[in-house]
């Protein structure tokens, strides 16, 4: 054997130490991987399987008790005084000696019973322009059709604002809205119609689309998310900019800056954004206020995956924090005491040091090597916290500044829902149609308006515009801890006691 044999035996015995410590990393990866689920991490709830994982809400139990609460009004069908229809009941032979009864006969008592029955049918309006000559000249004058009527046939405000409704509103797919229109109505619709009517509607929201803009670009506070899309089959981008009363969005082939400045409202944003730490978010020149739910699950999942105590106090400390923004805003304050700000913000600097110190940097490679050492999950989230203590902690500070994204993941959940059912878009125009359409929606229905009449009004060109209206302070009401997209559902419930819309009205 060669001289050199020694080293060339210590050579490989370092290198298959190496390998080890390599491959026993990419095990404690692949086992941190598949005990990631939806309450600690950014997975959704669909992704745990049949098999869900024990309940662990990070909110805590609550002291009130299950289903509906004192004092909710609840809902049921209240009697009309004045029905549609009534139909007489009355008897005609008498029950006791078989008697006939007297038709003029007056009755003892009524008793009154309402049955509530969708009625949907086509109406069909004809406008006739008559042209009448004058007796006196000769001149032939041509009546005028009314506005909106300009075809030999054509669709009604109502029936186009039920069509866009169920396609952009309750997202049904194309064939199903035939089939709908179809079983209510016993009427063809076309495919072609209903691209062309969500063309010409997504056209009239022009104007409510510069508002919107403007509106949000002023906000003092707005919300933030991104979430993928398929359109023709590629992964697009969908993000969305929202406050509690008012949500845009917009479609782009990038994810990040690129995307977020052809959308036109955070390159000249000047309030709080509040978001999830997305790296491009940080090249604009605004205040930030980070999302404390996803750190929460991203605390929890370091906490019950890799065993570090310093997460969970560190989870907790926040939730503290949080109850104690409520509990001032609740007595009317505007801030937190001094002293009691300083005291959090010690102990979170505290947690921070622990976490470091947890997660120490790795060892640099035997052999150099090119690009950045990689660092563990827990590493990176105590850097972050760290870097951006100031944007985790604004809520403390400001109370108008929300502890978590939960807006925007709510607004951006819909997206998902659409892919669920859709899977892609069939065309770019298509993807920015339906989201500009979709934003109106989201927007009226913060506002507290009829979708339908809305809708209707925007096909007769005469769109909702929001009014201009200072940002609600958002910490009184409460924030889901464990909240994502699907999970609340809170994000688009069905609406009761709004005006009745027939599906087609005379124009």
């Amino acid at each position: 054997m060669c001289a050199t044999a020694p080293e060339q035996v210590a050579d490989l015995v370092v290198g298959l130490y190496a390998q080890v410590d390599a491959l026993e990393a990419q095990v404690r990866e692949l086992q941190r991987q598949l005990g990631l689920n939806s309450h600690n991490s950014s997975k959704p709830p669909s992704s745990d399987g049949y098999r869900k994982p024990a309940p662990k809400s990070l909110r805590g139990k609550s002291d009130r008790p299950s289903g509906g609460q004192w004092g909710h009004p609840g809902q049921r069908l209240e009697f009309r005084e004045n029905p549609d229809r009534t139909v007489v009941h009355r008897p005609t032979v008498c029950g006791g000696c078989g008697s006939p009864l007297a038709a003029e006969a007056p009755s003892e008592s009524v008793e009154r019973r309402q049955v509530f029955e969708l009625q949907a049918w086509v109406e069909v309006t004809e406008h006739q322009a008559h042209a009448v000559r004058c007796a006196c000249c000769g001149e032939v004058t041509h009546g005028v059709f009314p506005a909106g009527v300009a075809a030999p046939t054509q669709y009604g405000p109502g029936m186009k604002a039920f069509v866009a409704y169920c396609d952009n509103y309750q997202l049904l797919p194309t064939a199903r809205i035939q089939e709908l229109i179809d079983d209510l109505t016993g009427h063809t619709l076309s495919e072609g119609t209903l691209y062309n009517l969500n063309t010409n509607l997504s056209a009239a929201l022009e104007p409510f689309v510069l508002r919107t803009r403007a509106l949000l670009t002023a906000a003092d506070v707005a919300h933030f998310a991104e979430s993928g899309v398929r359109v023709q089959g590629k992964l697009h981008w969908v993000h969305s900019a929202s406050t509690a009363d008012l949500t845009f969005y917009t479609v782009h082939e990038k994810r990040g800056q690129e995307a977020m400045d052809a959308a036109g409202i955070l390159p000249t944003f000047t309030g709080v954004a509040i978001h999830d730490a997305w790296a491009p978010y940080w090249h604009y020149d605004c205040a930030h206020g980070l999302c404390n739910v996803h750190h929460q699950r991203e605390l929890q999942a370091v906490r019950e995956l890799d065993g570090q105590p310093w997460a969970g106090a560190m989870s907790e400390l926040l939730s503290t924090a949080q109850q104690a923004v409520r509990a001032a805003v609740a007595a009317g304050h505007n801030s937190l005491p001094a002293e009691q700000r300083a005291a959090f913000t010690q102990r979170y600097d505290d947690l921070i040091a622990q976490g470091l110190a947890a997660n120490p940097l790795p060892d640099p490679p035997p052999l150099p090597r090119r690009g950045r050492l990689k660092k563990s999950k827990a590493r990176n989230l105590v850097e972050r916290l760290q870097a951006h203590s100031q944007a985790a902690l604004r809520f403390l500070h400001d109370f108008r500044v929300p502890f978590s994204n939960n807006q925007g993941e709510q607004d951006i959940r819909m997206v998902k829902v659409q892919q669920k059912i859709s899977g892609t878009f069939r065309s770019k125009t298509a993807a920015q149609e339906f989201f500009r359409i979709r934003s109106y929606i989201s927007t009226v229905k913060k506002q507290g308006l009829p979708i339908l009449h809305s809708l209707r009004q925007a096909l007769q060109g005469n769109p909702f515009l929001p009014p201009a209206a200072p940002n609600p302070v958002p910490v009184s009401a409460p924030d889901r801890l464990d909240a994502r997209p699907g999970q609340n559902g809170t994000d688009e419930p069905k609406e009761h006691g709004q005006p009745v819309i027939p599906l087609c009205c005379s124009p």
